[in-house]
């Protein structure tokens, strides 16, 4: 197993400082359990900030240092003023009601996005310095969402993997953030992006596309020679420590106790920290209806709600700390008498066996966030009911529902539908009750934290599909060399996307008067023959490169032009095209139904291009395209190609493999090719060159081609230096 070093905002221990000692207690969250035996198995490092505002005295400070590094841990110190404004400024402030969907907790004023990049920068820092080669890194939450991006920096063969432990809102949500790119290039400078869901992997996925401008796949995107994966890691609980936990003596004890004290009554439990996303204002609404509708209920029903004391400091917390107890105070002031309250509420936080004893006394466990990530505390209560009893109701916006699907489900903003939900648990009749719940604690003792731990650190360490990498350096000039001592040499130039990059629209990528005297300067080396073998039309070739000395080959190879004042001929056959006119009309049906979407028409073969489509739209409207163009053109001579965010219909045979072969029919056996291409439709010239040729690919994504550049700057770069 490789050294795995684990970056978080907290450790997984809890450091108090005196003026006599230094101690440290371990933390018993989940995140703090399910990486401990990684980090520990691994003999790996935990960086993160240790709990307490600096400065400390130097003596002090250089001694917590040191009892941190026996315990492989390295601490991160942050200021009182960089705590507030890094983490509850920016990343509670901002970062956590944007992505739990609750725009108006969003400030107003200014934010504190520079401290929050400098300090990302501060881990990244301890990070870097303490990696050896071979180690493994995981950086984990929204804190930390620019560190990986800065690791890649300073450690370009790292293997980085990030998890997000709290939802990913959809596109529209995060593209309120204006550091948005900023973010996601943060983020996708890791090799694993991780999530607890498949749709927080979908909208991250959207979100590259449309406001990063690229092009990923289901699970993942490449970016220049590397690939970043996404992927599902649902996060599980210590099943096997809640179930020893939930059959101790102190605990069946205590539970025991608790259900005496209810008097009969069946007890619904929340168990949240106190925080506007967790739903509890409409839960204890939704238990006030059900007290309303039947007063039956008063004496029948008892509502025990542990509120764990969060962000004290925060004026919007302590407001809504106040309409909590008042809301509570209201209700119990309605339908309590001297003997007893409906609803028992304790603002603390709980010890580990006091909460499962609540979980085993439960007969209803409520769970019902506006959104959540997670929530571990319906996969703690599953684990510990052994006795297969007691019924979960968990929200739809909670991440633990793809997994507790036997949850009595409800939507978290719906009060009558939540009063439903607890009226339904009341009523369920034991042998259900048991159903739904064996089935849930199998799940939740199959996939548990460690498991979850695991399998994210095997999945980051498993080579990832690779590309060839850009050449570097001492190859560009070994390649450079050998081709200038090729005599004839002829150049193979795809155009979009090779020599200049993919345009908003296929009319603005005309070519710059740099080009177009680097293209001269090739035609007047001796002994070369420069050929631009593009899928364009013959009028824009002419018009754009027609006064060159250069072989032009328009349409993928339909139509051939050799240098001076040639006209165009066909390069093969030209079949029938009675299908175009069917084509373009299917075509310009969906650019119609797709907003940025255009129709090309070009003399062999017709293009539907949807870049400024988006990306969701665009993509979902080219695949109904593809299946409508399938059935229209059975029994034709043409065929569908895809290149970047085009369709393109051509007739059979049309493609830059002719322009090969037509090269080679002059000369069987020429001294020397090289050829440049982007797209898929060069993979077909880079598959007919003879062995000894050189074949580049430029940009991202797998090819045939044996080597790559970067971008088109690179290519021009190169065909510089090749005339130097």
């Amino acid at each position: 197993m490789p050294r795995v070093l684990i970056v978080s905002n907290r450790l997984p221990i809890t450091t108090e400082v005196t003026d006599e000692a230094i101690t440290f207690t371990n933390a018993s969250g989940g995140l703090a359990t399910g990486l401990r035996g990684a980090h520990e198995r691994s003999g790996g490092l935990w960086i993160g900030w240790p709990g307490i505002p600096s400065p400390l005295p130097e003596p002090q400070r250089a001694q917590l240092a040191q009892q941190l590094r026996d315990r492989g841990i390295v601490p991160v110190h942050l200021t009182g003023e960089e705590l507030r404004e890094y983490y509850e400024d920016f990343s509670n402030g901002v970062v956590w009601p944007l992505f739990h969907y609750l725009l108006d907790r969003l400030p107003l004023g200014p934010t504190a996005w520079e401290t929050y990049r400098r300090i990302n920068q501060r881990f990244a820092d301890e990070t870097a310095a303490s990696y050896q080669p071979g180690d493994v890194i995981w950086v984990h939450d929204y804190q930390l969402m620019l560190v990986p991006g800065m690791l890649r920096q300073r450690l370009p063969d790292a293997r980085i993997g990030f998890f997000l432990h709290i939802p990913f809102p959809a596109a529209e949500i995060f593209r309120i953030l204006p550091w948005r790119r900023e973010i996601l290039q943060g983020l996708l400078g890791a090799d694993l992006v991780g999530f607890h869901t498949y749709s927080y992997l979908q909208h991250f996925s959207v979100a590259v596309g449309e406001l990063a401008g690229m092009d990923p796949e289901d699970d993942g995107v490449w970016l220049d020679e590397r690939r970043v994966q996404f992927g599902v890691f649902p996060m599980g609980v210590d099943a096997e420590y809640f179930r020893q936990l939930a059959t101790s003596t102190a605990v069946l004890d205590a539970s025991a106790e608790l259900i005496s004290q209810a008097a009969g009554r069946t007890i619904f439990l929340g168990v949240d920290r106190l925080d506007y996303t967790k739903g509890i204002p409409r839960r204890l609404m939704a238990f006030e209806a059900l007290l309303r509708d039947d007063p039956s209920l008063h004496d029948r029903v008892r509502l025990v709600q542990v509120a764990v004391p969060s962000r004290e400091t925060v004026a919007s917390y302590q407001d809504f700390r106040k309409d909590v107890e008042e809301l509570i105070g209201r209700i119990n002031g309605a339908y309590g008498t001297l003997s007893a309250v409906p609803i028992h509420y304790l603002y603390q936080s709980v010890a580990p066996e006091q909460l499962v004893a609540l979980y085993r006394a439960a007969d209803v466990m409520l769970v019902t966030p506006l959104r959540d990530g997670m929530n571990l505390v319906a996969k703690e209560y599953v684990a510990s009911r052994v006795d297969d009893d007691g019924v979960l109701v968990l929200s739809e916006f909670a991440g633990a529902v793809d997994e507790l699907r036997e949850a009595v489900v409800v939507n978290a903003y719906d009060v009558d539908g939540l009063t439903a939900a607890m009226r339904q648990a009341l009523e369920m009749p034991l042998a259900e009750r048991r159903e739904r719940m064996r089935a849930m604690r199998r799940r939740v003792a199959a996939y548990d934290v460690h498991r979850w731990a695991n399998h994210f650190v095997g999945a980051l360490s498993e080579e990832t599909p690779s590309e060839r990498r850009a050449m570097p350096e001492v190859m560009l000039r070994a390649t450079i060399a050998r081709l200038r001592e090729l005599s004839p040499l002829a150049i193979l130039l795809d155009y979009d996307g090779t020599l200049v990059p993919i345009a908003r629209t296929p009319a603005e990528a005309g070519p710059d008067a740099e080009l177009l005297e680097l293209i001269a300067a090739l035609t007047r080396r001796p002994d070369t023959m420069v050929l631009l073998v593009s899928g364009r039309a013959r009028d824009t070739l002419d018009s754009w490169f027609g006064q060159l000395s250069i072989e032009l080959w328009a349409e993928h190879g339909v139509w051939h032009k050799r240098t001076g004042p040639s006209p165009w001929i066909p390069a093969l056959p030209v079949p029938g095209c009675e299908w175009m006119e069917a084509t373009r009309t299917l075509m310009e049906e969906f650019a119609l139904a797709t907003p940025g979407a255009v129709v090309e028409t070009k003399s062999s073969s017709i293009a539907w291009h949807y870049r400024l489509a988006g990306r969701g739209l665009g993509r979902a409207q080219a695949r109904e395209l593809r299946v409508a163009l399938s059935r229209s053109l059975v029994g034709s001579e043409a065929e569908i190609i895809e290149g970047k965010k085009v369709l393109e219909v051509r007739p059979r045979g049309a493609t830059k493999a002719a322009v090969v072969q037509n090269l080679l029919s002059r000369d069987p056996s020429p001294a020397g090719i090289v050829a440049f291409g982007d797209d898929r439709t060069d993979e077909e010239m880079f598959a007919a060159l003879p062995s000894n040729a050189v074949d580049i690919h430029v940009g991202p994504g797998a090819s045939l081609a044996k080597h790559r550049l970067r971008h088109p700057a690179a290519v021009r770069t190169f065909l510089t230096a090749l005339l130097n």
